[in-house]
């Protein structure tokens, strides 16, 4: 399977899904004009990977300063589908990366994570250097 790799702009994050090495990296900001839109492709290509993935643990590692809600959206269905692929047997973790200082972001993750029943959903605080 081919690795989906889109490159970050002032209004979307680097994304980097290595199917190869099962790590998922989604790093910067996010609030593009249209959110459904710029992260169905990476959506589409999720459900094409899950389906391949056998025993092999899978790491999404999440690093977004600032996301808007359309975004906060698309990711709590994004998590939901990880949630169910778990359920199933799959092994998926989330690593939610927030600066300590960023205590919007330690919420958001707090409040993804309380919606999820199967899915490992760590908070890694990290200081700023």
């Amino acid at each position: 399977m081919d690795n989906l790799l889109i490159e970050k702009t002032e209004s979307s994050p680097y994304i980097c899904f290595d199917a190869a090495k099962n790590f998922l990296v989604i790093h910067g900001e996010s609030f593009p004009e249209n959110a459904a839109k710029f992260y169905a492709p990476v959506l589409d290509w999720i459900t094409n990977y899950l389906q391949i993935i056998e025993q092999e643990e899978v790491v999404l590692e999440i690093e977004i300063i600032y996301f808007n809600s359309s975004t906060s959206k698309v990711f709590m269905n994004f998590f939901e589908m990880l949630d169910e692929t778990v359920a199933e047997g799959k092994k998926i973790i989330v690593n939610w990366r927030c600066n300590e200082e960023n205590e919007t972001a330690i919420e958001c993750g707090e409040e993804f994570k309380e919606d999820l029943e199967y899915l490992p959903f760590n908070i890694v605080l990290f200081k700023e250097v």
